[in-house]
């Protein structure tokens, strides 16, 4: 049995992107926030691999779990770096694996942005 613990690899806090576009005008923040988040989400690649670990089971993936979308190893880690950095995964490195999962608020908050406020 191994002696080793699951050690976060980056712990991203996740804030809400921005209110439901027809509530108020976006701050400049927010703005820079979800242009950020929406970026990430533009390339075809990164939005696949997106999609892979947030419909994977329990919304994880081990990178070794990731099915070929197209690129090389290399080039996937760097796709799923920049998902890291505009705040849409989580990692936590398990051994000599990473795992990845949707940062927890991030659909709700995607999602939000988009609801019709009442």
């Amino acid at each position: 049995m191994s002696n080793s613990k699951a050690l976060p690899l980056i712990q991203a806090e996740v804030e809400p992107c921005c209110p439901p576009l027809n509530e108020r005008p976006l701050t400049m923040e927010e703005a820079d926030r979800a242009s950020a988040m929406f970026k990430a989400l533009g390339d075809p690649i990164r939005l696949r691999l997106f999609s892979q670990i947030a419909s994977h089971a329990d919304g994880e993936a081990c990178v070794c779990d990731i099915s070929d979308v197209g690129v090389s190893q290399p080039t996937v880690s760097h796709h799923l770096k920049k998902l890291r950095e505009a705040g849409l995964l989580t990692s936590e490195r398990r051994g000599t694996w990473v795992y990845y999962r949707v940062a927890p608020s991030v659909m709700a908050s995607l999602a939000r942005s988009f609801s019709v406020s009442g």
